[in-house]
């Protein structure tokens, strides 16, 4: 990182502004619960201690040390610490104070897009919030290499303590990518507690290691000035030793304790006993009880400085462990149940004696003349962002290929358009970047990074250059176009949410595809659902899926994830079942994402080789465009024949089962039923539409419904997918019709896909059965 020419605030100034962050932080909590109204008696909650505990922190880095371009990422139960520092900014207009988790008000949890003030980045599910921060250096540093953006902002996570609980921090943290990220600072609010409880032992010390073994720059402020200047009194070295070594649980509880009983039980029985408790007589009840809780996460200069270290250091990512109190400076401080707990209105008031402020006129700003105000006005001015450049990515053409032949799977077209769009349309494809978490070779993308190389931030030899065995060149550069992630699906969805946000970072959009084994889908939903929530936009595609997969077994066996693609907000699922359907819907895919508006996709896809010539493409050009339109529009009429006894049927299928549909349409035909064949490309896009047509949303075209499904001809219905059979169970409401649902609703086992598919009834032969049965009614 660079330092930045910022002239450091008098300490005595800082401490004024940290006392209106403090309250405007405890103010907008209190009102939202005490003085709004709330008509449904539901607690509307917030996190006044854990706000206080980054107040220090907060002002600081706000203050003294950011720039414009930096990106800061804050804790989710330090919202209100947030929208208070905008408010003194004048980023932040005051009737939104009154409105903490109120309709169309602040939101409960610093939100990108829901917010009305700057937020870089949503923080509301721990962990994920604060590995954001990481994903967003990654991909702006990719971003520079590709798009000339520049690459001169820090990318900042506060985070708490707690929050290192969570897993995908240390997914994030371990990856080999991340190692060399220079400007990534991670500030960890060191309170000591989670939400239940006061973390037990001394956990710090171990997490201090984990980072110092991933190779992070680590720096620890545990004590503040005015506790250090307290060591270098007689005993004081006695009591560092004792402080050190004393367990969280110990040391919450002095915070709890009047000054007489600690005076008490602060020296504990220890070698340095007597010691202590001659320092703790000379020390008067001031000075004792505000140098206990004096700690380096409370002391601005002592942050200030650390965070100016971190600059120091551009070869790997920095961590500043900062002690602080949960609570500081409020009643409930140090309290192991304080995590929600709110201030009483007596204790509002007294807060406000305390800190210099008015409980009558909470949201009263600094006097105009006052350095306070000329302080604010001055950081506000320099975070001040200049307007993004306005970019759209270039025109995606419909299709690149010149058709697909043969017996082909949907997972190995998928890299076949890849080559496609690099040759048919370089600009959309110099856009287009991939990342797999150690899957790329398995998921069909050898052939584009042969094309494309990988990115690397700096150039790496490939020592198997040379052996004439190596088929996958593993060529590492910064002009790559494809990332390597270890195998953490989490880092994956992460990554691709900041690399598909450029385009409103920055003005520059990127167009992410990411592969990830389908069954592992579900191990990434819930940041995957975060990351399009924060404003990313992508292309997930899974594969291999289902018991397709038929030798893998049951742990490679997905079959929820066709319903999970249906549910997730502001993305499409598709499930084509041949490759000109997949490159249609790749092409239109990509066109939807990196602009506003846009939204992502999940392409659920599978490597069961399929004969082409059974999509029966049309060759003149107008029929062609329709049947490209229908894909697009969620399905289309593959197959109308004709009866000869008066029985007809609609058989619907999804994906890889198309064969087995086709089959039974056939065999169904020669015994005299009229039959419909109907493949749905997207379960998801019907639904909408169905959903439009009864008038309870409004993004689905009901259009489609009567090419599909033509209300003045209902048939029984027998729909198959390799997948649970609820997401496709609801196709029978459309128009009333009778249905059977074929699918996957069981644990799978290792086979060959005749012998799954028959085993869950997806066969050819028990669709003609169920078709049978249910005409016959």
């Amino acid at each position: 990182m660079t330092a930045l020419p910022i002239s450091p605030p008098d300490i005595g100034l800082l401490h004024q502004v940290e006392d209106r962050v403090l309250w405007l932080s405890a103010a907008v909590v209190h009102h939202a619960n005490t003085v709004r109204p709330s008509r449904s008696g539901v607690k509307v909650g917030g996190h006044q201690t854990s706000s206080a505990s980054m107040t220090s922190i907060m002002t600081s880095l706000w203050f003294t040390h950011l720039s414009a371009d930096d990106l800061v990422s804050v804790k989710p139960h330090a919202a209100p610490a947030l929208h208070a520092i905008n408010y003194l900014l004048g980023d932040l207009d005051p009737r939104y104070l009154t409105e903490l988790r109120a309709y169309g008000g602040l939101q409960s949890y610093p939100s990108r897009r829901k917010d009305p003030d700057r937020v870089d980045f949503s923080t509301g599910s721990v962990g994920i919030g604060a590995t954001a921060a990481v994903w967003s250096s990654l991909s702006n540093r990719y971003a520079a290499d590709h798009l000339g953006v520049s690459a001169d902002r820090r990318h900042i996570s506060l985070l708490g303590d707690a929050e290192l609980d969570e897993g995908a921090c240390w997914e994030a943290v371990a990856d080999p990518l991340v190692g060399s990220l220079g400007r990534v600072l991670w500030v960890v609010d060191l309170n000591r507690q989670s939400l239940d409880r006061v973390i037990p032992g001394i956990e710090a010390d171990r997490r201090i290691r984990m980072f110092e073994g991933a190779g992070w720059h680590v720096q620890v402020l545990k004590y503040g000035t005015r506790l250090q200047e307290i060591f270098r009194l007689p005993g004081g070295q006695d009591l560092r030793r004792r402080l050190d070594a004393m367990t969280n649980e110990e040391y919450q509880r002095l915070l709890r304790l009047p000054t007489e009983q600690l005076r008490e039980r602060l020296p504990g029985n220890g070698p340095g006993a007597r010691a202590i408790a001659g320092l703790m007589s000379e020390l008067d009840e001031e000075t004792l009880y505000a140098g206990v809780r004096n700690l380096g996460g409370h002391d601005l200069q002592a942050l200030t400085n650390a965070y100016r270290g971190a600059d120091l250091v551009s070869d790997r990512p920095s961590v500043v462990f900062a002690y602080t109190v949960k609570g500081w400076r409020l009643p409930g401080q140090g309290h192991p149940r304080n995590h929600s707990a709110l201030i009483s209105a007596a204790q509002y008031e007294q807060l406000a004696r305390d800190l210099g402020a008015d409980p009558e006129d909470p949201w009263r700003r600094f006097p105009e003349d006052s350095p306070e105000a000329a302080l604010c006005e001055a950081t506000g001015r320099r975070l001040m962002r200049a307007q993004l450049p306005s970019s759209v990515p270039p025109t995606v053409p419909p299709e690149v290929s010149n058709g697909h032949r043969g017996r082909l799977t949907t997972q190995q077209s998928l890299g076949r358009v890849l080559l496609d769009l690099s040759r048919r349309a370089p600009d959309v494809a110099r856009r287009v970047v991939t990342v797999s978490p150690d899957v790329a070779s398995s998921t069909n993308l050898g052939g584009w990074i042969n094309k494309v190389g990988v990115w690397s931030a700096g150039e790496r030899a490939n020592w198997f250059s040379d052996d004439p065995d190596s088929v996958l060149r593993w060529d590492e550069t910064p002009s790559g176009q494809h990332i390597p992630l270890g195998i953490a699906e989490v880092n994956l969805v992460g990554l691709l949410g900041e690399l598909g946000a450029t385009w409103s970072r920055y003005g520059q959009p990127l167009l992410p595809i990411g592969t990830i084994y389908d069954p592992f889908v579900a191990r990434a939903l819930e940041p995957w659902s975060f990351a399009i929530y924060a404003g990313g936009q992508f292309i997930l595609v899974g594969t291999p899926s289902g018991v397709t997969l038929a030798p893998e077994g049951g742990a490679h066996q997905s079959i929820t994830t066709p319903s999970l693609g249906l549910e997730q907000p502001e993305c499409v699922s598709w499930e084509p079942a041949f490759a000109m359907d997949l490159e249609w819907i790749l092409m239109h895919a990509l066109s939807r994402i990196g602009r506003r508006g846009g939204e992502s996709a999940y392409l659920r896809l599978s490597t069961r080789p399929v004969d082409q010539s059974l999509a029966l493409v049309p060759a003149i050009s107008a029929a062609r465009e329709a049947r490209r339109r229908a894909v697009l529009s969620g399905g289309y009429l593959l197959q109308t024949l004709p009866g000869a006894d008066g029985r007809a049927v609609t058989l619907v299928g999804v994906g890889a089962v198309l064969p087995e549909v086709i089959a039974a349409a056939e065999s169904l035909n020669r015994r005299g039923v009229a039959v419909d064949l109907v493949c749905l490309t997207s379960p998801d896009l019907i639904y909408r539409a169905w959903r439009t047509s009864r008038g309870l949303s409004g993004d689905g075209d009901p259009r489609v419904l009567d090419e599909l499904f033509p209300g003045d001809d209902v048939r029984p219905i027998v729909a198959v997918i390799d997948g649970h059979p609820h997401t496709i169970d609801w196709l029978g409401a459309i128009r009333g019709a009778p249905i059977a649902t074929l699918g996957v609703d069981g644990f799978g086992q290792s086979g060959d896909v005749p012998d799954l598919y028959r085993h869950f009834g997806i066969d050819s032969e028990s669709i003609v059965s169920r078709a049978l049965s249910l005409i016959s009614h």
